[in-house]
């Protein structure tokens, strides 16, 4: 069977040294389109090093790039082709600011295996280290098309309820056309987001943009709009990829407030966000996302 979910949880935790400098930050920040206008103050806190703040979505390309999908199929007990692999969803834990330069030792363990029927569900979790304690935690869902059906739990339903009532906020982002090349350097090679070939053989007609990649342009939208600029409030981040976006394609991501949180004062609450792809007549993109803040 190409997984073997007793051999993969059985696996020992693979650990591992990262580091990151503020090229690095820079060059996260550019792909997912920060940056214009080029001299907007608020833009120069990801772009310009002598002000630098760095984006918790940042997490998920430090030191090594995409944990959990390329990595999680080089686990114990995983042989799946990587034209059968989808980023299914992401949940990302802050336990403290990420500093704009810093090492860390990383932890990567299978957290769980799902039997979704048609498809199975790796759960891949990465905790992050320094020298004054816990950085961040990362769990990747990875579905793995056609090796469900193996008899294992189904495991838990990530999904919400719809938000009710209109959006505080809207706001749209357009996406460059190049915009997967850029962000692939830093280190996502997966060449389902550059190669028309390979796409096609995953069943897409062209190139799709990292689900990562959304993932931050839509975090440093909440961030702007609703966080007062401050990426140090937020505590975790979670979403379910709900659907493709094509590079040049324009984000809308809607937003609506829960809890206390209403400014750099409040007692913290969560946000809800929608995102679809505004040219294919709202077709979604992220969904039951929630950010957690204080």
């Amino acid at each position: 069977m190409p997984i073997d979910a007793a051999k993969a949880l059985a696996a020992e935790p693979r650990t591992g040294e990262i580091g990151w400098a503020h090229k690095d930050v820079l060059l996260y920040h550019l792909g997912i389109g920060a940056g214009v206008p080029a001299t907007d103050p608020a833009e120069l806190r990801y772009t310009l090093e002598s002000r630098l703040h760095v984006l918790p979505s940042f997490a998920t390309v430090a030191g090594s790039g995409a944990p959990g999908v390329i990595s999680g199929l080089s686990l114990p007990g995983v042989e799946v082709e990587l034209s059968r692999v989808l980023h299914g969803g992401q949940r990302l834990t802050l336990h403290r600011p990420i500093p704009v330069q810093g090492t860390a030792t990383t932890t990567n363990r299978l957290a769980a295996v799902y039997d979704k029927g048609k498809a199975a569900v790796l759960v891949l979790r990465t905790e992050a280290a320094d020298a004054d304690g816990p950085l961040w935690t990362n769990d990747a869902q990875i579905f793995v098309r056609g090796e469900g059906g193996f008899g294992g739990e189904r495991g838990p339903s990530t999904r919400l309820e719809p938000p009710t009532g209109e959006p505080e906020r809207t706001v749209e982002r357009p996406t460059r056309e190049d915009q997967a090349l850029l962000y692939r350097l830093s280190g996502d090679w997966n060449p389902l987001h550059a190669d028309p070939d390979f796409a096609k053989v995953a069943g897409f007609e062209r190139p799709i943009l990292h689900g990562l990649c959304t993932y931050g342009i839509t975090l440093k939208a909440v961030v702007d709009t609703l966080l007062d600029g401050d990426p140090t409030r937020v505590r975790s981040y979670d979403t379910r990829f709900a659907g493709v976006v094509h590079p040049g394609e324009t984000l809308r991501i809607r937003m609506w407030r829960e809890g206390p949180g209403t400014g750099a004062a409040g007692s913290g609450g969560t946000v809800r966000v929608a995102v679809s792809a505004v040219e294919r007549d709202d077709a979604p993109v992220l969904a039951d996302t929630l950010v957690q803040h204080t």
